[in-house]
């Protein structure tokens, strides 16, 4: 396939375009078709043969290639058959979500469906639409249910080569980094799968052991001892009440800096605090954040922060800091994040807020395995979080070439020759 530098553009709706392009609405690709939800009161309408799709059967992935329910053929009556390859584009609450049909199938009122026509590669707009989704977005307002109607769908614009051959190359290219997308989120899920399996064995079973006895957790082996949370901790510390900033001397971890296990700055904040302040807070490698407040799904996530330099930590966080000759940081973290459905039961909770104080998390009870035994545990689980961060790293790199092609491809800044 080869490339070349578009010298020739022209001023559009959409910005600029090469000259041999055009600008079309979706309704110029092809027949646009708002889905139907055959009624639910009906059993003879579904657990048939047709898939049946909305926006949850909707992921990252480019095909929907499975769905939760399928229609008969009554429920098939009852909507209409969108053709395999149709581009799906969610137009009602989870606005711009997008995908094509791996097979024939039926859709529910919150997707509308682009059956392309001829000379139209339903690829390449699904990928032009992509590009687009922000605008598209934007389209729909800002209101508490967001939603662009089927008549204002159908005026959306895209860029399209005129001829069909280019479009399905810029498709392609963009489809082989799809893939590789795809494959880095196989081995991902494959990993955490792995991972999940494994914590479940040895944070509950341990290595190795035959003899197990039943504890206010559940059976453990029968040498564990268990303890209160508070018995392993040297220290357990609500964190800062201050101003935060985008600026400033310290480095502040919030709620939201805890993610996959471990406590790192994804929107770095800043605070000024005088020495002695910062002192008492100052994070110390292997230290333990604990979110204390969020939404019940969120509350009681649990991260290890292992990281350089000057970090202190904002209110919803709680620090802990283990007796080291006791528990291993990061086993206990690996337990409490293992542990995090039942950990969330400590918490009280109001209409939008859920949270867990620091005297009842330190009732919380915990295994404790010999120290030797934690470090074992940890070894294993850490060999796989190392694996699974050069998969995600893969993956958001891949995910940067993809965005880059598009900018290139999709407006014609870089063209595609064909033969």
């Amino acid at each position: 396939m080869t490339f070349y530098k578009e010298t020739e553009f022209r001023e559009t709706t959409i910005g600029k375009i090469p000259k041999e392009w055009d600008v079309k609405e979706t309704e110029e690709l092809g027949e646009v078709v708002t889905g139907i939800t055959p009624s639910t009161f009906v059993k003879e309408y579904w657990n048939g043969d047709y898939p049946f799709v909305t926006p949850t059967d909707m992921t990252n992935g480019k095909y929907v290639e499975k769905t939760e329910r399928k229609v008969t053929a009554k429920g098939l009556e009852k909507g209409r058959l969108i053709p395999k390859d149709s581009v799906l584009v969610t137009c009602i609450a989870s606005i711009g979500k997008m995908a094509l049909a791996f097979e024939d199938c039926l859709t529910n009122q919150q997707i509308n469906a682009i059956i392309c026509k001829e000379g139209v590669n339903p690829h390449y707009v699904y990928y032009a639409l992509g590009f687009r989704t922000p605008t598209l977005k934007s389209w729909a307002g800002q209101t508490t249910n967001p939603i662009i109607k089927k008549s204002l769908f159908e005026k959306f614009p895209i860029s399209l080569p005129r001829n069909e051959p280019e479009q399905q190359n810029i498709a392609e290219v963009l489809s082989t980094v799809d893939l590789a997308i795809q494959k880095t989120d196989n081995v991902i899920w494959k990993t955490e799968r792995l991972k999940k399996g494994l914590m479940q064995t040895l944070l509950t079973k341990g290595i190795g052991y035959k003899e197990y006895k039943d504890t206010p957790i559940g059976k453990t082996p029968k040498t564990w001892q268990t303890v209160k949370l508070g018995e392993v901790l040297e220290l357990c510390q609500y964190g800062l009440s201050v101003k935060l900033g985008d600026k400033g001397k310290y480095r502040i971890l919030k709620m939201d800096d805890i993610v996959n296990g471990v406590a790192v700055p994804n929107n770095a904040k800043y605070v000024d605090l005088d020495e002695a302040t910062f002192n008492n807070f100052r994070l110390e490698k292997r230290d333990i954040l604990f979110n204390r407040t969020n939404s019940y799904e969120l509350v009681g996530r649990t991260g290890i922060f292992l990281l350089d330099g000057d970090y202190t930590f904002a209110s919803y966080l709680i620090r802990l800091r283990p007796k080291n000759e006791i528990v291993d940081s990061q086993f206990l973290t690996y337990y409490m994040v293992f542990s995090n459905n039942r950990l969330r039961q400590l918490a009280t909770r109001a209409v939008h807020q859920a949270n867990i104080n620091a005297t009842n998390l330190q009732s919380y009870t915990i295994p404790l395995p010999p120290l030797s035994e934690q470090k074992q545990i940890e070894e294993i689980l850490v060999t796989l979080d190392k694996k699974l961060e050069l998969e995600r790293k893969e993956k958001m790199r891949l995910e940067k070439v993809k965005r880059g092609l598009m900018d290139l491809l999709l407006t014609g800044k870089v063209r595609v020759k064909v033969d």
